[in-house]
């Protein structure tokens, strides 16, 4: 029997088309990102209303309710809640890629995309990523309002990485919020249900005041859900007083988040389009 080698040009093409298809994505995923933030920056109502509801939330909470906070939490009631703040906008944007993604699969764009030559996963990839952006944007926003009125941040690496933290998390809910578009497919419906969870895990957290004003039974949910471990690790960095432990844990709920919806959204992408 006569051993047949592969001839080592066919292996470079083979390695050279795997690389290729690799880059194809990336590209694929950037044209795909860029076209969500061209569609959402020529919606001029929607960028205004996506920057004043949580500069709105902080204004209110800050002048409204921090006065009364104050008492508990000590110190400048501002300092507290922008990092908070910072991580419901987050989360919050993770309805827009449910409502993004549900409408372009009424709209049947996700089909138009089928039927070009481009990355499947860039879909999926470009919506998250443009989702993501949007929110860091919003953030930056935000911290120059809280700027406005006392907030300070002691440190700036750590602020930084504090920043950097908020919108791993938000992408990593991004994940969450497109799996929830797809399996629902009605805008209206993504929409609601897309809010509807989200309330418990924001108002139940500490963004707004620490959990020890809770009863027991919720004060243990509160204290160990995601939205309260990256505030508080947040928190530590943006006000020099970084803690070890809240960031691991962050990085440990980013990390377990994304390897449960990445997989259920791009398999319920797969049976979506199959259809």
């Amino acid at each position: 029997m006569t051993n047949i080698e592969p001839h080592p040009k066919g292996l470079a093409a083979f390695r050279i088309g795997r690389m290729e298809r690799f880059s194809w994505h990336f590209i694929d995923t950037y044209i795909v990102t860029r076209r969500n933030l061209i569609d959402f920056m020529r919606q001029p109502s929607l960028v205004l209303f996506s920057v004043i509801q949580p500069v709105m939330f902080l204004i209110v909470f800050t002048y409204v309710f921090g006065g009364a906070i104050k008492l508990v939490t000590g110190g400048d009631y501002i300092s507290f809640l922008l990092p908070g703040i910072i991580i419901q906008t987050m989360v919050f944007a993770s309805t827009n890629t449910a409502v993004g993604l549900a409408l372009d699969l009424s709209l049947g764009l996700i089909q138009r995309f089928r039927s070009l030559p481009m990355s499947r996963a860039a879909v999926l990839a470009g919506r998250t990523s443009a989702d993501t952006i949007r929110g860091a944007l919003t953030i930056l926003i935000m911290i120059a309002t809280g700027y406005l009125i006392g907030f300070r941040i002691d440190d700036w690496t750590n602020g930084m990485l504090g920043f950097l933290l908020a919108v791993a998390f938000g992408h990593a809910f991004t994940w969450i919020g497109a799996a929830i578009g797809l399996f629902l497919k009605n805008p209206a419906t993504a929409q609601v249900a897309g809010f509807v969870w989200l309330v418990p895990v924001t108002f139940v957290s500490s963004i707004f005041i620490p959990p020890f004003t809770m009863p027991d039974w919720l004060r243990v949910f509160a204290d160990n859900q995601p939205v309260s471990v990256v505030a508080n690790a947040t928190r530590g960095l943006m006000m020099g007083s970084p803690d070890m432990d809240s960031i691991v844990l962050s990085i440990i709920w980013i990390v377990g988040i994304m390897l449960v919806f990445v997989p259920l959204t791009v398999w319920e992408y797969a049976r979506a389009v199959s259809h």
